[in-house]
């Protein structure tokens, strides 16, 4: 009888535990990452603005295929906050599930953080696909509190049509820089000097006189340094 219980408990083990670990390892937008294989870090963000809105910030989330990032997350808002990467349909189940009944998930592609907390996720991206990130967290998402994961064979930074420029001048209050640059190509606009939106990420890698080489798109209507390097 003992020898029957254990051969029981050892199928329950199997089924369960190891059947989670293959789940997460084969998730659609990936699998968890090892970090001393991290390719590259992207500072990311959590934090809600004046005009109520809840925000993911960051660069431009274009991933290539079977690289690993090093998601370093800040949340400077007031509120706690999560940060979830899935597919457009998984965040959008469980995103009903947290509406019923807020429960902090332990996943290795999401985490959840206190006011002022910081936190990582390193992911590696082995799927091609257009993935998100998100907070699920009972009306945040629907705040604003997600953005695009793109991630492709081909997709990289390098791949951007980046342009080249000078800052010259920084307001972080306001979250405008000033900068003269050439032409943007992907928005056919001619060289000049202009004024540009930046979240706080992307205004902590910039400083007045400094050469760069930008990549700037409309957000939310407005023109906004999206890539630097």
């Amino acid at each position: 009888m003992k020898k029957l219980l254990l051969s029981t408990s050892l199928v329950l083990f199997a089924s369960t535990g190891a059947f989670a670990d293959v789940g997460h390892a084969k998730m659609a937008v990936g699998m968890p990452g090892h970090t001393a294989k991290v390719d590259r870090t992207i500072d990311v963000t959590l934090l809600e603005n004046d005009e109520g809105e809840m925000l993911i910030e960051s660069e431009e989330m274009t991933i290539k295929q079977g690289e690993t990032i090093r998601f370093n997350i800040t949340n400077k808002g007031e509120l706690e906050h999560e940060f979830v990467l899935d597919t457009l349909e998984n965040n959008a189940e469980h995103k009903i599930e947290m509406a019923k009944m807020d429960m902090e998930h332990d996943d290795p592609n999401r985490i959840r953080l206190d006011p002022g907390a910081t936190g990582e996720v390193v992911w590696t991206f082995a799927n091609a696909g257009t993935f998100e990130a998100a907070c699920l967290i009972p009306g945040h998402y629907e705040s604003g509190m997600h953005r695009a994961v793109s991630v492709g064979d081909q997709m990289a930074q390098a791949d951007v049509e980046y342009t080249s420029g000078t800052i010259k001048k920084i307001d972080a209050k306001a979250g405008k820089v000033t900068i003269i640059h050439g032409p943007l190509v992907n928005l056919d606009m001619p060289a000049m000097t202009m004024v540009f939106r930046a979240d706080e990420a992307m205004m902590a890698k910039m400083a007045e006189g400094q050469d760069i080489e930008f990549v700037a798109d409309r957000v939310k209507g407005k023109l906004t340094v999206t890539a630097l390097k």
